[in-house]
């Protein structure tokens, strides 16, 4: 963000939101049913769901699918009208994929 990278910025934003969902536990049919006003939770983060912890694997798994997402619907785009998204396209996979080289990372 310092670095006024704004194609570095979005696709981070939006992998952090793909893994922001993974994370996510799906709700069951059983807690979407009303109940009575008395037996509604009340009070800070009586609503909240605990959430999944994902592995370091399958958080790069999740770069690397939202990298291929990218690359392939680059590879789509062949029309001359399009070459500018798909530069972009291709810029966003490689500041993922740089990600993933970085140390530490599976």
């Amino acid at each position: 963000m310092r670095a006024r990278d704004r194609t570095a910025v979005g696709v981070l934003r939006s992998t952090l939101a793909a893994v922001d969902n993974a994370e996510a536990v799906p709700v069951s049919s059983a807690q979407l049913r009303g109940s009575a006003l008395e037996q509604v939770p009340i009070g800070v983060g009586a609503t909240e769901a605990a959430r999944r912890e994902l592995s370091e694997q399958h958080i790069a798994d999740l770069v690397r699918a939202e990298a291929g997402e990218r690359l392939a619907v680059a590879a789509q785009f062949t029309a001359p009208e399009q070459a500018d998204r798909a530069s972009r396209l291709r810029e966003e996979a490689a500041v993922l994929l740089r990600l993933l080289d970085g140390p530490g990372i599976a």
